[in-house]
């Protein structure tokens, strides 16, 4: 019945195993991927949080009198 079930009786098929050992490295590679753009997308806010507040601190302080 198992071997029924591999559909053969040479067990696994080869280029199955492959391209699952394909898929797999491709999924290793898209989880690097995503960690690279989130630290980037990080680093990203973080300078534009401190642009925001910098402008926001230089709105702030009083303009000279003219005289």
């Amino acid at each position: 019945m198992a071997k029924a079930l591999l559909g053969h009786l040479g067990g696994p098929d080869p280029r199955l195993i492959a391209e699952m050992r394909r898929l797999q490295q491709r999924v290793q590679d898209l989880e690097s991927e995503l960690v690279r753009v989130q630290a980037e997308n990080d680093a990203l806010v973080d300078a534009a949080r401190r642009e925001h507040l910098l402008s926001t601190l230089e709105s702030q302080r009083p303009e000279p009198a003219l005289t």
